[in-house]
């Protein structure tokens, strides 16, 4: 403020401009470097396991008894964009069980850009999991047979005028 006063031979304090100096990067591992992390997991999806690997052979008698449920459950799911349940829309392909109550289900989508693919097999895969008397379910999305109008149910085809 009164820098008039002092002496011209005394050069004036330059304050440092932090800015102007190099900043010097800390030195941060890598993704990959870092221990415990897998980083080629985060830039594409494992390969799902087969859901027939998870399950013990067939039990005839134990997935007759757990069918009409494992029925009536799917039954409770729908595409957000169709007003029909994906039972009636012909989506679900195959259901078994074994000896242990491990269900397996077998399902398809009505195309592989479906922007439901994430959603209906995982909410498939809770309710039924949720049934009294199952173990643990699976669900695997296939595409052969690939879908067609000709799978849904006669109720689903009123319903969606497609008679």
């Amino acid at each position: 403020m009164f820098s008039f006063l002092k002496s011209k031979s005394e050069p004036e304090p330059v304050a440092e401009n932090p800015l102007a100096a190099p900043v010097e990067a800390p030195d941060v591992p890598r993704p990959q470097e870092q221990s415990g992390l897998n980083v080629g997991a985060l830039l594409e999806p494992p390969p799902a396991p087969a859901a027939s690997a998870q399950i013990g052979p067939k039990d005839e008698a134990r997935t007759a008894e757990l069918m009409p449920r494992v029925v009536e459950a799917i039954s409770t799911v729908y595409d957000p964009e169709i007003p029909v349940n994906i039972y009636e829309l012909g989506l679900i392909y195959k259901i078994e069980a074994d000896a242990d109550s491990k269900v397996k289900v077998e399902m398809t989508l009505t195309s592989p850009a479906c922007p439901s693919a994430q959603q209906l097999p995982s909410e498939v895969r809770y309710k039924v999991k949720a049934l009294e008397g199952v173990s643990d379910a699976f669900v695997e999305v296939v595409w052969e047979p690939a879908w067609t109008k000709d799978l849904m149910s006669e109720d689903a085809k009123i319903a969606l005028g497609m008679f």
